[in-house]
């Protein structure tokens, strides 16, 4: 996915949960992206408000949401349904921009006209980019009914970032039983030759591999840049 993409799935949601850390207490807030280009994603705060300290001190910044609905509803067994679709996040690294180069993009980018006229109406406001981060969309589909698995995730990087693998795999260790791809009820997990792998775009890492498996061939994995 390149940052035009990444922004239009953050644009058809809107409201977004930005969170950031205050010393050692993570925080959050409700914001939007306005802006995008060959750079990054843009948003804008104020310099008087603590999610601008926050973006000073750590220069780091996550934001996610989720699309079309937010809300949780229940089937007749009282189980949770979501209707089809995606959440998305991006964490890394935010810079601020000044207003002198704001109305230089917007010059080039009518998309960047937002902020120029939002910052002149508010002096205190100021625009930060996300210039180099890493992410996924979580396409979700959880009763099939639009597809044969439940998941889809893709993941993006952009501004030197790498997509770091955080989930369970399965090791050299696998007797290849199958009962792994019996209890998997998000199709993530194939047969090859006389071993069993995960289809990490198709994992929610619920675990239930990890916790039939006989003999302890699956591991968990949190941040390693190698699938």
């Amino acid at each position: 996915m390149d940052i035009a993409e990444i922004y239009d799935k953050f644009d058809q949601i809107g409201c977004l949960t930005f969170a950031t850390i205050d010393k050692d207490t993570p925080q959050t807030r409700i914001a939007h992206l306005f802006a995008h280009d060959h750079e990054g994603l843009y948003f804008r705060t104020m310099i008087t408000k603590p999610f601008y300290e926050q973006l000073k001190q750590a220069g780091k910044v996550s934001i996610c949401g989720m699309f079309p609905k937010t809300s949780v509803s229940h089937d007749e067994q009282g189980m949770p349904y979501f209707a089809p679709g995606y959440t998305i996040r991006a964490t890394g690294d935010a810079k601020e921009i000044s207003l002198e180069q704001l109305k230089e993009k917007a010059a080039a980018n009518q998309m960047f006209m937002l902020g120029v006229k939002d910052i002149e109406r508010y002096p205190a406001m100021t625009t930060f980019c996300l210039h180099s981060a890493w992410g996924e969309v979580y396409d979700f589909d959880f009763e099939m009914a639009h597809r044969s698995h439940k998941l889809l995730r893709t993941g993006f990087c952009f501004g030197g970032k790498y997509i770091p693998f955080r989930g369970v795999r399965i090791t050299e260790e696998c007797i290849a039983c199958g009962e792994c791809l019996e209890k998997c009820s998000f199709k993530a997990i194939y047969q090859q030759g006389e071993r069993y792998i995960i289809d990490h775009a198709k994992c929610d890492v619920c675990g239930d591999c990890y916790t039939i498996c006989p003999a302890g061939a699956i591991e968990i994995v949190m941040d390693d840049p190698k699938k």
